[in-house]
């Protein structure tokens, strides 16, 4: 048995990043966190060609209705070339809350647009992972009351909101009672926010009375910030392993030095078996719903810690020219950790797994 990506898997991700590079790599991130996170519109254009933006979306509906292993193979490329492009949410959250909970009218109407990149979807999910004593959401006669913190993909045409019971609701974003606002983030290069409800009114998603509905958009959303910090660790790794070979001092290459060498390989060591292990519960999502849950927790934390540990080494690798807007090294470190606290931080849901697996109560 071959264990491993297909040929059209590899295609795939070689085609999104041949197509990043392309179209600006580093620079769109830079244009995008100078621009305050104005939508780069062409960018959404041109990713929903290659099939990105309806990568889970049924044909049907204008998609490739692709398995949600592709679906993180697209966030590892995505965050390989730190695209400040709206994915993990617009992408890949609301599409599978559409499909799995909504009306055929729902899907009809908003499907289509988010497959062609006309449309985008934030998600308000942060509080299914735990809420502040301020924020969740509560639905009364069909209306929201409440506030949702760290929306995901906030500059958005719509929204799905879980209420404190783990249901799932559609609001416009020019729903009456609605108000939002941005929150900075040390991630430049993705949109974050603040909804505020006050008898909103929303468009519940009937098939979400089924909570494990939730749970599995959960354990999707962290799947896929775990596929992005896998894609950014191994760019700075890779960065790093470039800059040792042509940084000189004393007359040589620091790659020569032992030191240096130990920092890479080290980097290298940890970060190779998270590929596997991402791959495994992107699997798991779609082909082991028993295990899915579990898979997630442990692929979310695990990668927060070594992308951490990577992000750091691969810094001081390159010295002071690490700290510089020059190399630009900063926006793929503050993804890296704005990914590791979205959806539970690694105490968070590793405490989770342990109850999952009854370790814990």
């Amino acid at each position: 048995m071959e264990f491993g990506l297909s040929q059209e898997q590899a295609i795939f991700q070689d085609t999104l990043a041949r197509y990043l590079k392309e179209s600006g790599g580093l620079e769109l991130a830079r244009a995008f966190a100078a621009s305050n996170g104005a939508r780069n519109a062409g960018l959404i254009e041109g990713l929903a060609g290659l099939g990105a933006a309806g990568v889970v979306i049924a044909e049907e509906f204008g998609g490739v209705g692709l398995p949600l292993l592709d679906a993180a193979l697209a966030a590892e490329t995505l965050g390989q070339h730190v695209a400040p492009v709206p994915f993990i949410g617009s992408s890949v959250l609301a599409p599978l809350a559409l499909q799995r909970a909504g009306s055929r009218a729902q899907m009809e109407r908003w499907l289509p647009r988010l497959a062609d990149g006309s449309a985008t979807a934030g998600v308000a999910f942060a509080e299914l992972a735990g809420a502040r004593e301020d924020a969740g959401v509560e639905e009364r006669d069909g209306h929201l009351f409440g506030r949702a913190l760290f929306v995901i993909d906030f500059d958005a045409d719509l929204f799905i909101v879980a209420d404190r019971n783990r249901r799932l609701h559609l609001v416009d974003v020019g729903a009456v009672g609605l108000s939002s606002r941005p929150l900075a983030t040390i991630d430049a290069t993705r949109t974050t926010g603040e909804l505020v409800f006050e008898g909103a009114t929303a468009e519940p998603l009937a098939g979400s009375e089924d909570t494990s509905i939730a749970q599995g958009l959960l354990d999707a959303g962290r799947v896929m910030f775990a596929a992005d910090t896998l894609g950014a660790a191994q760019s700075m790794l890779d960065q790093a392993v470039a800059y040792a070979k042509q940084r000189e001092q004393f007359g040589r290459a620091i790659a020569s030095f032992q030191a240096v060498k130990h920092m890479c390989a080290e980097m290298a060591a940890a970060l190779e078996p998270c590929r596997a292990l991402v791959w495994y519960a992107g699997h798991a999502l779609d082909a082991l719903p028993e295990e899915a849950s579990v898979t997630a927790c442990h692929a979310k934390a695990h990668l927060a810690e070594v992308g951490t540990k990577v992000a750091r080494t691969a810094t001081e690798v390159h010295g002071g020219m690490g700290f510089t807007d020059l190399v630009g090294l900063h926006y793929w470190f503050k993804r890296i950790g704005f990914n590791r606290q979205m959806l539970g931080a690694p105490q968070f849901v590793r405490a989770e797994a342990a109850r999952l697996q009854g370790l814990a109560e």
